[in-house]
């Protein structure tokens, strides 16, 4: 026995990395999750996001350079905040991914809403005619190689901003360009003005360590300060793990020499490092990255598809992770923690899945890959969340997350937008704004507007306006459509799920309806271009029924079309909401669809003056309202069956609570569950 024992210590002394138990490890204890069959996932919205399309790919009519080659796969961007400005670089091949032929592009913004025109970063490279990943492989012959990095920026002590890339290798489109065999990792310098420096291998794959290279190495730079930075970056192993599947395999450079994905990292309270795979994939590491602690185990609680996950130490000392929380890349969502270990809320961050215009090999549907800017590589001015990801693998995203981040709202908005510069102070106010659909501050006819343009034969424009839960709900603004026909606005009230109950209706042929059941009424049989409308609605929930004013006028009255809860959005939107794919929709598409190069003509709407009330019993409260709260009774009631009436029956639970129970919320969604359910069995 004690032989046995001694082979165990030994074999225990052999490890250098730590074993950590499940709850010492990133996790999510919440129970809000994400329902597919949804594009939005049924998620309520964090507070203020804006989502900003930066490039629109486009086959035949390119927004930005001439091009006849494609370039409609486009995917994995990286963020940086350096020098006064953003960076992002992306993917980009002529139709597929892990084909060669590919680049690197990169944009820059000082706003982050307004970017520039995408530029190539690393250019394609051929691979050397000859080149066999083993000795009885096909060799290489007219082949270029497959970009691909898990590593985007690194900025140096001295402040020198380095992007990178990696050139991998596919001896066919079924080939892996990860598995060890490429090329090696490429470094560039951004210089102040923007400008790039040359670019230089920092690490070189087995294959070409003793080869001619198409870039020299780093150390034959003439730039003493690019060298030292280089050095810097290589001698991180924070840095070093994001090369893990590039890297040549077992290379005693990589710390944890395992098959894990995309890896990033943060620093927790406590100086240690927590790392994230693809999966969801966890461990920490107690020296700087050096080692991490062994098995490396899936994130108990969290959902996640076969795609990136971003964690990240927000400027107020909390925690965030960003992922799709689903088993397809859709809806992308935030998740909040303040210690960096224990996750507890799920909320929205992009729940729009338009349609993936171009096929290619190994796309997928909707917002995936989100980064974002990593500890190092600077912090914007507004000390935001900004994150970067793709949609369908063809656009590029950015958006924008207040911190504090806020997962409710508590005052009924009175706006004119007067003296507000740019959306970027509408922080009340989601914002979808892709490039064929901007959303913008304009002045118009003596006032300032919210103005949603749209040319986009596949995507809208939408700003989103959050309030308190409401279930008696007034609500006006003004509105002015650009022309007479064309283009349409819809205007939904919903709830906290997005489900929405009542919508108004700008139709292509210029009327105004608002629906009601299966049919529309008429609220204006045709609007006038350029004229100003002051609408009304009044919204009841306890009638089940909507009215619609214009200009002090009663236009309409129509049953609600949808029971909730209660209404807590009001939504903007130039084009019907979308179902399209869904859980059944075939992964793959073989062909473009049809029009996927068109620009429909611009229709533009105008919004002012949005201004909301209540009418709850409880409408003078200061922030919380039970209308936000009474689906706790309901869920209640309907455990089990009421074998014995007490006092107060089930049918009337709901309306003591609401006389008798403080209001309570609080992040973590079990803790406020258990506290109206203690009320509940109270009465």
């Amino acid at each position: 026995m004690r032989n046995y024992t001694a082979i165990i210590i030994a074999a225990l002394s052999l490890s250098t990395a730590p074993y950590i138990c499940a709850g010492d490890l990133v996790h999510y204890t919440g129970t809000t999750l994400s329902d597919p069959h949804r594009h939005d996932g049924g998620l309520s919205p964090a507070v203020g996001v804006h989502n900003i399309q930066t490039m629109r790919a486009n086959r035949r009519h390119d927004l930005y350079t001439p091009n006849s080659t494609g370039w409609t796969y486009n995917h994995q961007p990286m963020l940086a905040w350096w020098n006064g400005r953003f960076y992002m670089h992306y993917l980009s091949n002529p139709a597929d991914e892990h084909v060669g032929g590919g680049r690197t592009m990169i944009q820059s913004s000082a706003d982050g809403y307004s970017w520039t025109a995408p530029q190539i970063l690393f250019p394609v490279c051929k691979v050397p005619d000859g080149f066999r990943k083993s000795e009885d492989g096909e060799p290489a012959k007219d082949l270029e190689a497959v970009m691909h990095q898990r590593m985007g920026f690194f900025v140096s002590a001295s402040g020198r901003l380095l992007a990178t890339g990696n050139y991998g290798i596919a001896m066919h489109p079924k080939d892996d360009p990860n598995d060890g065999n490429g090329m090696g990792r490429v470094a560039r310098e951004i210089l102040p003005d923007g400008s790039f420096g040359p670019i230089y291998f920092i690490y070189l794959n087995h294959g070409f360590k003793n080869s001619e290279t198409p870039f020299p190495y780093y150390t034959k730079s003439p730039d003493k300060g690019f060298r030292k930075a280089c050095e810097e970056l290589i001698a991180n192993p924070l840095m070093r793990m994001q090369w893990v599947e590039e890297a040549d395999r077992n290379d005693p450079l990589i710390p944890l020499k395992k098959p894990y994905k995309a890896f990033c990292w943060y620093t927790l309270p406590d100086g240690r490092k927590a790392g994230l795979w693809k999966h969801a994939l966890t461990s920490v590491s107690d020296d700087g990255g050096e080692t991490w602690a062994e098995p490396v185990q899936r994130a108990g609680g969290f959902v996640n598809s076969n795609a990136k996950i971003w964690g990240q130490r927000l400027s107020d000392g909390s925690y965030a992770t960003v992922y799709n929380p689903s088993e397809f890349r859709w809806p992308l969502a935030i998740s909040l923690s303040s210690d960096g270990l224990e996750y507890k809320t799920l909320s929205l961050v992009h729940g729009e899945v338009p349609a993936m215009r171009y096929a290619g090999q190994y796309k997928s549907f909707g917002p995936q890959y989100a980064r974002g800017i990593q500890e190092g590589n600077g912090t914007p001015p507004d000390s935001a969340l900004w994150v970067t990801y793709s949609v369908g693998k063809e656009d590029m995203w950015v958006a924008r997350i207040p911190v504090p981040v806020r997962l409710a709202t508590t005052a009924h908005p009175d706006e004119n937008f007067a003296g507000v510069p740019a959306i970027a102070s509408l922080t009340e106010w989601n914002i979808y704004s892709p490039v064929l659909a901007p959303v913008s501050l304009e002045d118009a006819a003596g006032k300032r507007w919210l103005t949603l343009r749209d040319s986009d034969p596949f995507d809208f424009a939408k700003a989103e306006r959050m309030i308190p839960a409401t279930r008696e709900l007034t609500a006006e603004f003004d509105f002015m459509a650009g022309q007479q026909k064309g283009g349409e606005l819809q205007v939904e009230f919903v709830d906290s799920r997005g489900t929405p109950c009542s919508r108004l209706w700008i139709t292509p042929q210029g009327e105004m309806l608002s629906k009601g059941g299966a049919r529309y009424g008429t609220v204006l049989p045709e609007i006038e271009a350029g004229k100003s409308y002051h609408i009304r609605v009044e919204l009841s929930l306890a009638n089940r029924n909507t009215t619609v004013y214009v200009d002090g006028k009663k236009r309409s009255t129509r049953m609600l079309f949808a029971p909730v809860h209660e209404v807590s959005r009001i939504v903007f939107r130039t084009g019907a909401r979308q179902d399209y794919p869904n859980p059944d929709t075939p992964a793959d598409r073989t062909e473009d669809m049809p029009g996927a190069d068109r620009r429909d003509p611009e229709a533009l709407f105008r919004i002012s003056g949005l201004k909301t009330a209540s009418a709850d019993a409880d409408a003078g409260s200061a922030i919380l309202r039970y209308a936000g709260f009474a689906h706790h009774a309901e869920y209640f009631n309907s455990m089990e069956d009421e074998n014995i009436v007490q006092a107060i029956p089930n049918s009337q639970s709901s309306e003591w609570m609401e006389r008798n129970s403080p209001l309570f919320a609080w992040p973590d969604a079990d803790m406020e569950l258990l506290y109206y359910y203690r009320w509940w069995t109270l009465r």
